[in-house]
């Protein structure tokens, strides 16, 4: 017997799990599947109400006591690079970006392997091997790309960044780089050349994944002119939020039925 797939998404919760950003915590995630024809029109119009995706899924923070994960991303229009920032570029400048399709190597592996070791050996990514990396890199049913930057000179792997291409921007799912190489400040020039990929294709918007007040992983994100982020079901500019003393204190989420109920979705008779 053949099944079709539901003309709507089904949203599904994960059960909690300690928080990977304020200790004491613990974190769940709405959730649904991407999948079918609709597949990009759906993760455009979720991506632009905070959710983020993880291979084949797309999902959103909807924990029990806690409200304090923001969907972030900059608007291109808005950013100028600071004295720093203009730093970081020259520090880089010897890198060659080279975009390729969702293809996993061992080179990027190792990359990979060596950056979780040096920089997140506790996470929740620490144990994945190459199987489980190459599902990460390469099970994308969207616009996907893998964008390597190399040493001009030798050639060498020295960050890559998985990154989806959006309607309305770019999304920076998941990056690595040597982490040996603490000076030239990778995460961030990766962030200003996401920037200059949207500039040049005339997308408004760079997605960074979430940022938590409170958290030392996430302070950098703050950094940059033009951020937004999600909160109160739009995006809101950060200047103006950020020294609301009520960013740092929000209670419980909105009910699951609430968020879903709120939830905008495309309209699957319509293909892009």
């Amino acid at each position: 017997m053949r099944h079709s797939l539901p003309l709507a998404p089904q949203f599904y919760v994960t059960a909690p799990q300690p928080c990977p950003y304020l200790e004491g915590r613990m974190e769940r995630k709405l959730f649904t599947a991407l999948q079918g024809d609709n597949a990009q029109e759906l993760n455009d119009a979720l991506s632009q109400q905070g959710f983020r995706r993880s291979q084949n899924v797309l999902y959103r923070p909807s924990c029990t006591d806690c409200n304090l994960c923001f969907s972030a991303r900059i608007d291109v229009s808005k950013f100028t690079s600071s004295r720093g920032q203009k730093r970081i570029m020259k520090k880089n400048q010897h890198l060659g970006r080279r975009p390729t399709s969702p293809w996993a190597t061992e080179e990027q592996f190792d990359l990979f392997r060596t950056y979780l070791d040096a920089r997140h050996s506790d996470g929740g990514m620490a144990d994945m091997d190459v199987f489980e990396f190459a599902a990460m890199v390469e099970e994308t049913p969207i616009r996907s790309r893998v964008i390597e930057y190399r040493d001009e000179e030798s050639d060498d792997l020295t960050a890559v960044c998985l990154t989806d291409v959006l309607e309305d921007g770019v999304s920076m799912v998941y990056s690595f780089f040597a982490p040996e190489l603490q000076k030239q400040s990778l995460g961030t020039f990766l962030i200003l050349d996401h920037i200059y990929i949207a500039r040049d294709v005339g997308l408004p918007y760079v997605y960074l994944g979430y940022w938590v007040p409170g958290s030392n992983k996430m302070d950098y994100k703050a950094r940059f002119s033009g951020l937004e982020i999600f909160t109160d079901g739009k995006w809101q500019s950060y200047d103006t939020l950020k020294d609301d003393e009520s960013l740092h204190r929000r209670g419980a989420s909105e009910s699951i039925a609430q968020q879903v109920s709120n939830i905008s979705l495309p309209d699957p008779s319509i293909r892009k």
